[in-house]
């Protein structure tokens, strides 16, 4: 049981990353829509780049949304509208009206027989405004064509009236005033038209819940086919272009074909092909990390932190797919190789940007087309963005990103159309939203930096600022140690930049690379203002172990301030495994008849792992040295410079470093150039 335990433990970075592949596979093959794939590629205006197509089974030729939606809208224009005819307000107004007569009794003004008049010119208005139906106002105005037909709904009986029948309250004044008479009118007559207009109410009123009803079967029993191809017909011929009819007849297989193709049957074998397809990207990106990024590789929060910036890109873009694929450009994919970039290489944040939209290419409209337009704005991205500390580096970036966006849609629509009428210019609005999403990346950028420890040049440059905390206590407690490591920034820097190394990186380690000998600082010569050594006082063995204890304490300082591990680098490798030779050299003289153990005046290491920290083992070792030059000439300065870094070679200390013989030349060139530069010499001012 505890060999298997440990066989477990000692691979437990393998198991991490296949149990890490598989998730991540398991989880990309869940978001991909649920459907089957056409094995044909076309679109509106293209030439039909395949054999001759016949129908390989019989399916109906499916309308085009567009049409669909006319004549949705043309149901809803000519539709009948339906009115309801109230027949109990006739009796109400009628019961009012006997209520309110009864009490016009004759008076000194009025005669039995004028009242008796007045009471059949009132009923003979109520029955001529009911009979034609007195519409309410709030339904005037619902049918746009006056000579037009409506439904009158009386309880269960429907029938036909022209709309211009119904009478509007104008109307019902006109004819209260035309019984009445038109001349002056008496007092009986203004009496009989105060009771009229009181107490006459429309009787006729809008149906809007019957006439949704009617509208929505006539929608539900529309037909969403327009026609049949049978079996063996022919669809297209190779070089017809795609448009039309055809290309309604190609949509109208495609979906069909689609939903054959996705059953119950086939949903395993489709699932096993979609886990190959994203199976084989995911192990690309992993041996491309083997092979050339294996520093990258053997560190599981890296790898992690690649894959979940793979899945959430496939993971934002799928749900727009699902959602609505118009809006399919406003995903901001050029934001997974900012970030790698930023955290990495370029080489890398282009190997998986490029991947991620080969996977994303399997699942979106037009394929050819977005794997085109993402890989070229990739690329662009790639070659653009650098030196994010740099706020208008970003800025222009992506204005050259959003603008290869847009030059690169407009070809594809001139080359589908055949002219620029027909380009939909909403994308170039879209085009403009990914730009302004991608500068989300400075914020991811932080946040990527507290949740997986990872280092930016954002955060190297807010390191770099010799007013932080530790670089100030540095300057106060060991002055000289302060200098040296500024002069080594800015050897390491110049070096860096000429051979393409991170600059900004090796400037940060530079300047941190000594912070552990400001717990010790007498005891390091740069430090030594007053003539009294220390180390004279103490045993070679001794004195070795505080020089070489430097790193530790170093490296223990560091980790105290919350420095980033790759700043930590340059402290542990500086040195690497070299030799404290004066001391060692010192305990051999002392002691010739006993052998000395050179471990005992060894750094602990280990050797510089990458250019950077190479650099800065070169710059570090050069700039103390030439301290000890009397009298600096170009020659004994060039001297010295090739025989510090021949020996550091010769001690295989840039084994592991991944730097070659050249690099390492034009290294030598730079420092010598700028030692030079520093111990020139100066005319004699007379006294």
């Amino acid at each position: 049981m505890s060999e298997i335990v440990n066989k477990l433990y000692q691979n437990s970075t393998i198991i991490y990353k296949v149990m890490l592949f598989l998730i991540t596979t398991t989880a990309i093959v869940y978001l991909f829509p649920k459907g089957g794939q056409f094995k044909y590629d076309f679109s509106n205006g293209q030439l039909w780049k395949y054999d001759n197509l016949y129908a390989p089974f019989d399916f109906a030729v499916q309308k085009t949304e567009e049409e669909i939606k006319t004549e949705k809208k043309q149901i809803e224009v000519n539709a009948k509208h339906y009115f309801f005819y109230d027949s109990t307000v006739f009796s109400d107004v009628s019961s009012t009206f006997n209520k309110r007569v009864s009490a016009f009794s004759p008076s000194d003004s009025l005669t039995i027989e004028e009242v008796r008049n007045l009471e059949v010119i009132g009923r003979n208005v109520i029955d001529k405004v009911y009979e034609s139906g007195f519409l309410e106002v709030v339904s005037q105005g619902r049918v746009s064509n006056k000579n037009g037909l409506i439904a009158l709904r009386k309880e269960n009986a429907v029938q036909d009236v022209l709309y211009k029948r119904l009478l509007r309250s104008k109307d019902v004044l006109a004819i209260i005033k035309n019984n009445l008479g038109n001349e002056s009118y008496s007092f009986g007559k203004k009496r009989m038209l105060d009771i009229l207009t009181e107490i006459i109410k429309p009787n006729v009123s809008f149906d809007k819940e019957y006439t949704t009803k009617v509208i929505d079967t006539e929608i539900k029993n529309i037909s969403y086919t327009k026609g049949k191809i049978s079996s063996g017909g022919l669809i297209i011929l190779k070089g017809d272009i795609v448009e039309g009819k055809k290309l309604a007849i190609l949509n109208s297989l495609k979906s069909e074909s689609e939903s054959k193709v996705w059953t119950d049957s086939n949903y395993n074998w489709i699932i096993f092909g979609y886990t190959i397809l994203v199976a084989l990207a995911l192990l690309m990106l992993l041996l491309f990390l083997n092979k050339y990024r294996l520093e990258i590789y053997n560190n599981n929060n890296k790898v992690t932190f690649i894959f979940f910036n793979v899945f959430s890109m496939v993971f934002i873009q799928t749900l727009v797919v699902k959602y609505n694929s118009d809006y399919l450009y406003v995903v901001p994919l050029s934001v997974l190789p900012i970030v790698l970039k930023a955290f990495f290489d370029a080489r890398l944040g282009l190997f998986t940007h490029v991947l991620t939209v080969l996977l994303l290419g399997y699942i979106v409209p037009n394929s050819f087309e977005f794997i085109y337009l993402h890989i070229i704005a990739g690329i662009v991205t790639i070659l653009t963005v650098s030196e994010l500390y740099k706020r208008a580096n970003l800025f222009i970036s992506v204005a050259q990103i959003t603008f290869i966006y847009m030059i690169t849609y407009f070809a594809f629509s001139i080359i589908k159309e055949g002219n620029a009428s027909q380009i939909n210019w909403g994308y170039f609005m879209l085009f403009s939203a990914n730009g302004l999403l991608s500068f989300l990346s400075i914020i991811l950028i932080y946040i990527y930096e507290k949740v997986f420890g990872l280092v930016s040049d954002v955060t190297l440059l807010e390191l770099s600022n010799t007013n932080t905390k530790l670089l100030r206590e540095l300057n106060e407690k060991a002055p000289g140690t302060f200098q040296h490591s500024m002069q080594v920034a800015n050897l390491a820097e110049a070096a860096a930049n000429e051979i393409g190394a991170n600059s900004m990186l090796v400037r940060t380690g530079a300047l941190y690379h000594d912070i552990g000998k400001m717990l010790n600082p007498m005891y390091f010569t740069e430090n030594q203002s007053t003539g009294v050594n220390p180390h004279n006082e103490l045993s070679p063995m001794d004195s070795a172990k505080i020089i070489t204890d430097h790193v530790i304490k170093g490296v223990e300082l560091a980790k105290k301030y919350k420095l980033p591990d790759r700043v930590i680098d340059f402290i542990r490798t500086h040195h690497g495994t070299s030799l404290t030779y004066y001391f060692y050299m010192k305990e051999k003289e002392m002691n010739p008849d006993v052998e000395v153990d050179i471990k005992d005046f060894q750094y602990h290491g280990p050797i510089p792992f990458s250019k950077e920290t190479a650099i800065l083992m070169m710059c570090d070792a050069a700039e103390a040295a030439s301290k000890s030059i009397q009298k600096p000439t170009a020659q004994t300065i060039s001297d010295l410079i090739d025989k510090i870094i021949n020996k550091q070679m010769a001690d295989n200390q840039f084994l592991n470093s991944d730097i070659t013989f050249r690099e390492i030349q034009i290294i030598k060139k730079v420092i010598k150039k700028k030692l030079m530069n520093i111990y020139h010499l100066r005319v004699e001012y007379p006294e």
